[in-house]
């Protein structure tokens, strides 16, 4: 905002950022509102007869076009936060949604005073009429020729941080070529378009530039509740980022909040492009520090992780790569029966055992990967670590069965040439307790 501010600073600039408010009811967006019309009119003056918040709005449009002989430019910073805030309270994001609108539809009506205006925020709430009529807004956020001017290119590093990258790989005595691959792989690779360069997070690199250390700063900004609240809404999958992620672009263009979590975490950052074929995009995690940030912040809150449950996560580390079945196992219970079980038709019993072990494990940095398809069938869970393969079955019934499937279906066929210790088990589930019931040894 600031570079945008010296550009037209020749202009009348009205700056409204809503981030710095917390939403409980609507007086609270209305309060903030109308904070910076106070300001504004400080400025350019008011009149007594407009009482509305739109006609306020417009009102100051008006003179300060006519004060200056200027047309006005508008920045907006977060113009969605309200709604992204309560997003689980229907009621509540309906009334802060009819205040936007009426608030927001001044721009179209004082087209003419207008210069420039440019809104930023996470989601585009094309479904939500915030906008309705608005069509004189130009939605760039996956337009080829501004593709790069939210993050820094690899060329621009090099060119403009080269000495600064020098000076972080002395501070952690490695050579320059390794601080620079670090840098890429912790906070490079977003992409906004199909075939698009690679950017790095500008306020990642500025800070690790800074404090020549390697680290996660992005996140650490802030949690973004919204995305918490809308996975647990829509019951989501967590299993699904373990693997790539397919999206066409009407559902990243075309966002209703409520019903599309994809779109809302390619929006928010969480998941980027990482391939296009026949109109279809390929999504993932950019970079380590996301894929970080979301195992380590957004599952906690997605799952109601207590900070005991987190620190199973060095426990399981050490039983996973140590071979230590039945530690690994009953913290695998200790787990489920410590987290909320919230079913419904959407979030069946299997997805909750699923997204418990697939994110325990995520947790450790060891691999881990859910309905593993091989030539006769799928298996539930494969776990590996640098000296072990766990093949797990898990069956609502006995283990016994769990051991018939994982032998009748030669699961441990695709391992036969692996040099690791390969080990096999039938876990049984308890529907009563929602929770692993007992388990064995197959091999």
């Amino acid at each position: 905002m600031e570079r945008l501010e010296t550009k037209w600073e020749q202009y009348p600039i009205l700056r409204l950022d809503l981030s710095d408010a917390n939403y409980i009811d609507s007086e609270s967006l209305e309060t903030i509102l109308s904070r910076y019309l106070y300001y504004w009119e400080d400025v350019y003056g008011a009149n007594s007869r407009e009482k509305s918040l739109s006609d306020r709005f417009a009102g100051v449009i008006m003179r300060a076009a006519a004060q200056t002989g200027k047309r006005v430019v508008m920045l907006v910073d977060e113009y969605d936060k309200p709604l992204l805030e309560t997003i689980d309270n229907d009621e509540l994001n309906t009334q802060l949604r009819d205040i936007l609108k009426g608030f927001y539809s001044t721009l179209k009506a004082q087209d003419a005073n207008i210069r420039f205006a440019l809104l930023t925020g996470v989601g585009k709430f094309s479904h939500m009429t915030i906008f309705s009529g608005l069509n004189n807004l130009n939605d760039i956020s996956m337009a080829k020729e501004f593709a790069d001017i939210c993050g820094i290119t690899e060329q621009e590093l090099h060119s403009n941080f080269d000495a600064d990258v020098q000076r972080l790989a002395d501070e952690n005595d490695m050579a320059k070529e390794e601080a620079y691959t670090k840098l890429r792989d912790n906070y490079d690779g977003y992409h906004f378009v199909r075939s698009g360069a690679g950017l790095y997070n500008p306020f990642s690199i500025m800070n690790v530039l800074a404090k020549k250390e390697f680290s996660d700063y992005w996140f650490a900004t802030a949690t973004p509740t919204f995305l918490v609240k809308l996975l647990r809404q829509d019951g989501f999958d967590l299993t699904q980022f373990n693997d790539d992620i397919y999206a066409n672009n009407n559902t990243l263009q075309n966002i209703d909040m409520h019903n599309n979590a994809i779109a809302m975490m390619y929006q928010s950052g969480y998941l980027t492009i990482k391939g296009y074929d026949d109109g279809i995009y390929t999504l993932g995690f950019p970079n380590g520090e996301v894929s970080r940030a979301f195992m380590s912040f957004i599952v906690p809150f997605y799952m109601n992780v207590s900070s005991k449950q987190m620190s199973y996560s060095n426990q399981l580390r050490n039983a996973v790569r140590g071979g230590d079945v039945d530690g690994m196992m009953t913290l695998f219970k200790q787990m489920l029966g410590n987290t909320p079980c919230e079913t419904n038709e959407d979030a069946p019993l299997e997805l909750h055992y699923r997204n418990t072990i697939c994110v325990m494990v995520n947790m450790t940095g060891e691999r881990v990967q859910v309905e593993k398809p091989t030539a006769r069938g799928r298996i539930d869970v494969v776990i590996e670590s640098k000296d072990y393969v766990y093949v797990m079955e898990l069956k609502r019934g006995t283990t016994d069965e769990a051991a018939a499937q994982i032998e009748d279906r030669h699961y441990l066929d695709a391992y036969t040439a692996d040099k690791r210790k390969v080990i096999a088990l039938a876990v049984a589930l308890n529907d009563n307790t929602h929770n692993i019931g007992n388990w064995r040894r197959v091999n």
